[in-house]
């Protein structure tokens, strides 16, 4: 009940919400939010962990659609992008504050890893299926991983130029559909 009010008044007034305004959305005293919460940044890492944990349910579930079919190596690509801008979207609110503002720790760091790390098989797995991507299709998948995201987060999801959102994702899946054959 905490955390989903604070969702809603970090998406409202962005940094500037307070844990009175918190406490008053979610209909509790302040003192049941510091009972939980010591403060406005633990507040924004617990959204953070749960942002986290429902990106990874969305992309595992993706991944493992992928795995039960036979897409070209150009249809893998595209649902990887569009699903993961999806999960990403469901709270696109939150997920310029979180991932900009939200201090990394250790143990959320971790949790992104073990992501990628079950990631990479699934892709490479496509990539051998596919023929494409070069002889090493574990660093090839694992590339991939790493520069979506970063790609995702840094030009395909980020306010910027003129491009609308889809252009910058077909961009993003023209790049990464153009791997070279085996």
């Amino acid at each position: 009940m905490i955390l989903e009010a604070a969702a809603q008044v970090f998406q409202r007034e962005g940094l500037s919400a307070t844990t009175n305004r918190i406490a008053e959305r979610a209909g509790v005293s302040i003192g049941s939010v510091y009972q939980y919460f010591p403060n406005k940044r633990a507040i924004l890492h617990a959204l953070s962990e749960q942002h986290l944990q429902q990106v990874e349910a969305d992309l595992l579930a993706l991944s493992h659609d992928i795995a039960q079919l036979s897409p070209r190596w150009s249809d893998v690509v595209r649902a990887l992008v569009t699903g993961a801008i999806d999960a990403h979207e469901k709270h696109s609110g939150m997920h310029h504050l979180l991932y900009e503002h939200t201090p990394r720790t250790a143990e959320g760091v971790a949790q992104r890893q073990s992501l990628f790390l079950r990631l990479v098989p699934v892709i490479a797995h496509q990539l051998r299926r596919c023929s494409v991507g070069g002889p090493d299709h574990e660093l090839t998948a694992a590339l991939l991983v790493h520069g979506i995201d970063a790609q995702l987060h840094r030009v395909v999801l980020a306010p910027g130029d003129d491009r609308t959102p889809t252009e910058r994702a077909d961009a993003l899946i023209a790049l990464w559909s153009a791997l070279p054959a085996d």
